[in-house]
């Protein structure tokens, strides 16, 4: 073998893997969460002025005088609070070209996806026309099927109609939004609960880097629309009684559940660039992994979650010093904190400042959409160089220590020029 065929092989192999690791550009961003949250800046406004978005379980939703209970007993809800939207029931049909009657047995759930995404793609200065016949992906996730539930198991078995099926089954969410646009690229929905949004995104960023797709719409939403999924909830004891995530402090005592959407943009860094786009923030690397065998099903498992984030910095070719802020899962159970934050100090504890948040102390739980509002939350705070205030923290939970560790949980609006 020639020497310059060696070196050929060489530079391949180089740039494969150059390839295989190149940075992904957040070129688009758009959102609704709790709070009047509509638009990114609304979004910010929010986070940096440590809003509460959190209210009482508006009446079209469910009749907390006849489901309230703060006991736990069968059929019941404990707690009496959410993050909710405004409006989740106006839709513009005829603007997707789609017929009132179908609209009405669409889970607003798409609804929602499918209006966020519009938003996102403005956001990114593309015009969705301009993406008809592309090979570009999507990678939803929705949430529990309280519509479905309403749809299919009402007492009047006439109302189930030929738009039904497609309107509530969550695997719709991501074919309807490439239906709509006209996309040909990869469409999936992902379910893995409270991390389905990363995945997503974390799938979309590798598909990304195979060139299985030129530019990539990541999404997730999640209403609460019947209260099955809250008694549920109730039952496992998971929900705080008075409807806050307060998310490392000695009072925790479970977490409050959210709605909200929210919609990123990615493409190739290298496409960005050429193409003159904005670009927020880029995604240098990712990991996905299990708990496996643990106290339980449902219970964390810290080793798991150290190997996850180990992963993660090494797919990015970083070293943990140089992780400025960690935007936690931070579900605010008495379980689940001390064990995500001995895993952070496994990882973290020897740097020289590290703070420590999660959204979810200001518009609770989104489940499904709950990474893509915590990622939300980073882009916006890397933008302003400010990370926002974690709310609810009176006293630190008894069971963790930060002593002897550069990590910090940040109760007041706190300039970071360094994360910026």
């Amino acid at each position: 073998m020639r020497l310059s065929t060696v070196k050929q092989a060489l530079f391949a192999l180089q740039q494969l893997r150059a390839r295989s690791r190149e940075p992904i550009a957040i070129v688009g961003l758009a959102c609704r969460l709790p709070g009047k949250a509509n638009d990114v800046e609304s979004l910010w406004q929010l986070l940096a002025k440590g809003v509460d978005a959190i209210s009482e379980v508006p009446p079209d939703r469910w009749d907390l005088n006849e489901l309230y209970d703060p006991a736990v007993k069968p059929g019941k809800v404990i707690t009496r609070h959410g993050g909710f939207l405004d409006d989740i029931s106006s839709f513009d049909a005829h603007f997707f070209g789609i017929s009132p009657r179908e609209a009405l047995a669409m889970d607003p759930q798409q609804r929602l996806l499918l209006e966020v995404t519009w938003e996102a793609l403005e956001n990114a200065a593309i015009p969705p026309d301009s993406l008809k016949a592309t090979d570009t992906g999507v990678y939803a996730a929705t949430g529990m099927p309280d519509y479905a539930r309403r749809h299919f198991w009402s007492s009047d078995s006439r109302l189930i109609d030929a738009y039904s099926g497609t309107g509530t089954f969550s695997s719709v969410a991501a074919g309807r939004i490439s239906y709509v646009l006209g996309l040909n690229g990869p469409a999936m929905v992902i379910d893995t609960a409270c991390s389905s949004s990363l995945v997503a995104a974390h799938l979309a960023c590798n598909a990304l880097r195979r060139r299985e797709c030129p530019l990539a719409l990541v999404g997730a939403a999640n209403l609460l629309v019947s209260p099955e999924p809250t008694i549920f909830y109730s039952q496992m004891k998971t929900m705080a009684l008075d409807g806050r995530c307060k998310t490392f402090d000695d009072r925790a005592d479970g977490y409050v559940r959210g709605e909200g959407c929210g919609v990123l943009v990615l493409k190739r860094l290298s496409d960005a660039e050429a193409a003159g786009d904005r670009i927020h923030a880029l995604i240098v690397g990712s990991a996905v992994n299990q708990d496996g065998r643990s106290n339980g099903l449902t219970s964390p498992n810290g080793l798991a979650q150290q190997a996850v984030i180990r992963q993660a910095l090494q797919n990015a070719d970083r070293e943990a010093t140089e992780v400025g802020y960690v935007e936690a899962h931070g579900t605010g159970t008495p379980l689940g904190d001390p064990i995500e934050v001995e895993a952070l100090k496994a990882v973290y504890g020897n740097n020289a400042s590290t703070a420590l948040g999660s959204i979810k102390t200001n518009v609770g739980h989104l489940e499904p959409a709950a990474g893509i509002a915590g990622l939300l939350k980073v882009i916006l705070m890397l933008q302003r160089g400010e990370i926002p205030p974690h709310l609810h923290l009176q006293e630190l939970n008894r069971r963790i220590s930060l002593a002897g560790t550069g990590i910090s949980i940040p109760t007041t609006l706190t300039p970071r020029p360094d994360l910026a």
